[in-house]
């Protein structure tokens, strides 16, 4: 009796293990259970877009405000980012600003957005429409190649 009530803590124990696991590997993936956030589409057009990937945070003063939905080339080949954001944060105006940032010195890049002033003469974004002060990433690489070869510069 004593053996199978043992056996049924073991077992309790371990589905408890299993469920923080699981729970866990969702908080880390960042996903989402409970479906979708309701949310508009913006677009910014980049020089250079560095490692910024699809699923990146957008955040507003380190808050998340939404995520990047899609990357590609436009007709100039030049680097297109589309940005979901979520609809409770819907007021920002066309004289905001994005730019990507990294996190820490080596860490995962993502786009920072800058809200602009709101007055009479400034329009809402809305769905489908485009940020267009916009600045790109800065790459490690060719901030240290500034530094050795552009130096010798007198």
């Amino acid at each position: 009796m004593i053996s199978k009530k043992i056996e049924f803590m073991v077992g309790l124990f371990l589905l408890i293990g299993i469920g923080a696991i699981l729970v866990l590997g969702i908080k880390v993936a960042d996903s989402q259970l409970g479906g979708n956030n309701a949310s508009y589409q913006l677009t910014a057009k980049f020089d250079n877009i560095g490692g910024l990937k699809v699923r990146s945070a957008i955040k507003v003063g380190g808050v998340v405000v939404g995520r990047v939905s899609a990357i590609s080339l436009d007709e100039d080949f030049s680097p297109s980012v589309t940005m979901d954001i979520n609809t409770q944060f819907d007021q920002f105006s066309d004289s905001s600003s994005v730019a990507i940032l990294t996190s820490g010195l080596l860490g995962e890049q993502f786009i920072g957005l800058t809200p602009g002033f709101v007055d009479e003469e400034t329009e809402i974004l809305k769905s489908g429409d485009a940020i267009e002060d916009t600045r790109s990433a800065m790459v490690l690489e060719d901030l240290i190649g500034q530094f050795l070869y552009g130096s010798n510069e007198d």
